[in-house]
């Protein structure tokens, strides 16, 4: 009898280990499954959302990092020129990103881009123009959220030309930690900030998706 009772709090204690590793593993598993792995694409929010966005373009609150178009040395479509550069395909779709961009109105924004060659005619076929280049968009790190910020001027829209990097850099600096894929050529990734420097992530629209996303301007 000793013995049996002796063994009784060591197998309490058992279970209760295995409970408490049980809950853990289903915390962790949960957790994991409701954090935000990436952005929500904006063409696919309701017409409230998107009027939101509309209202927010319109105060000058708003900042778009853009990822240049199809690169020329990772295609076997024909070149624009370098190789460092991007597809006439890529010219093209970035042609289109601009007329998205025209669209919401471009009156009230600074447009910025990184100086490597993909990007600067990326920026060039977005705008018909060569807007300025600021190394801080190819080198990026652990400061980019902060330097959007900084170089976000009140009630006038931003519009940043960059790198997949770098917006991936960005996503994990502003709560997607665990964003599952790198941004699509062309896309735009939308971010709220306000009067007080305080920022918010909107969503992303692809390059295919501006008609969609501006169907409340039709």
């Amino acid at each position: 009898m000793v013995n049996s009772v002796s063994r009784k709090p060591s197998s309490r204690l058992s279970r209760s280990v295995v409970a408490i590793g049980a809950l853990t593993i289903a915390v962790l598993v949960t957790g994991f499954l409701l954090w935000p792995k990436s952005p929500t694409n904006l063409a696919q929010e309701d017409a409230q959302a998107r009027a939101q966005l509309l209202q927010q373009w319109g105060a000058g609150e708003i900042a778009v990092l853009v990822r240049h178009t199809e690169r020329c040395d990772r295609s076997s479509n024909p070149c624009l020129g370098p190789a460092d550069g991007i597809t006439r395909v890529g010219s093209e779709a970035a042609a289109g990103v601009g007329q998205g961009l025209a669209r919401l109105g471009l009156t009230h924004t600074d447009i910025l881009t990184s100086p490597v060659t993909r990007t600067v005619q990326t920026a060039h076929y977005m705008f018909n123009s060569d807007p300025r280049t600021q190394e801080w968009l190819a080198t990026c790190g652990t400061t980019l959220r902060n330097d959007v910020v900084a170089h976000k001027v009140a009630q006038r829209n931003l519009v940043l030309v960059t790198h997949s990097g770098c917006i991936a850099d960005f996503e994990k600096q502003t709560g997607f930690k665990h964003s599952a894929k790198d941004a699509e050529y062309g896309s735009a990734l939308f971010v709220h900030i306000d009067g007080n420097g305080q920022l918010q992530v909107l969503g992303i629209v692809n390059a295919e998706d501006w008609n969609t996303l501006l169907q409340e301007k039709n």
